[in-house]
């Protein structure tokens, strides 16, 4: 099963990811980028949230286990198979779009801005990300509810329209290493990808558990 559940992951997050190259990378489609990309993980959340739990994510899983809802056993499956997808998708966009100057666009972005401008928009909005993941897919006064993917997906692209210009509005470090394959974020960047996610998705765990002490404690 804990097989069965990467293939899965890998496929939501190869869609995920393939979906930011092609559309940053497309001038026509740059602007709505942040309405394809939370589209994307929306319906990838519907089509494999049942069986998986549907992260497509490193800073969720983490997130989703440091909760109790994710065993070890299968954060680190998940996690090979997330870094996987994420460069196979970047190798697809290079193939289709080549290695030309990306257009104008959310993981584009950012280049005028700070590292540590970086780090607290990735930190924030990975934060509000696993934040919304636990409250609408993991918590018990919500569960069984049918609209935990739009909540997430919606979260996603609030996010990118917001502090995408400032850090490129990864919230996700599988999505920033696709993004430093591709040539939207050098290695600098993609370390303040996993940094500032990482640290986001802890925190929002950790703070979800203090909230739900004795209540809603797996």
């Amino acid at each position: 099963m804990p097989v069965a559940k990467a293939v899965v992951e890998f496929i939501g997050t190869f869609f995920l990811v393939f979906t930011v190259g092609m559309t940053v990378k497309s001038p026509d489609a740059a602007a709505l980028a942040p309405l394809a990309i939370g589209s994307a993980l929306m319906v990838m959340i519907y089509a494999g949230g049942h069986f998986s739990g549907g992260h497509y994510n490193p800073a969720v899983t983490l997130g989703v286990t440091l909760r109790g809802k994710c065993t070890w056993a299968d954060a680190i499956p998940y996690w090979i198979a997330q870094f996987a997808a994420a460069a196979v998708a970047a190798g697809a966009v290079q193939y289709l779009k080549g290695s030309g100057t990306p257009a104008p666009g959310p993981a584009a972005a950012g280049t005028s801005y700070p590292l540590p401008a970086w780090f607290l928009a990735e930190f924030l909005f990975t934060f509000a990300l696993v934040y919304v993941v636990l409250n609408s897919a993991t918590a018990k006064g919500t569960e069984g509810n049918s609209f935990y993917g739009l909540a997430i997906g919606f979260t996603v692209l609030v996010g990118a329209f917001a502090v995408g210009p400032v850090s490129g509005g990864a919230f996700n470090p599988a999505v920033g290493l696709g993004a430093h394959i591709m040539g939207l974020a050098d290695l600098t960047k993609f370390v303040v990808y996993l940094l500032a996610d990482f640290a986001g998705g802890a925190v929002a765990a950790l703070l979800f558990l203090a909230l739900n002490m004795g209540g809603d404690r797996p």
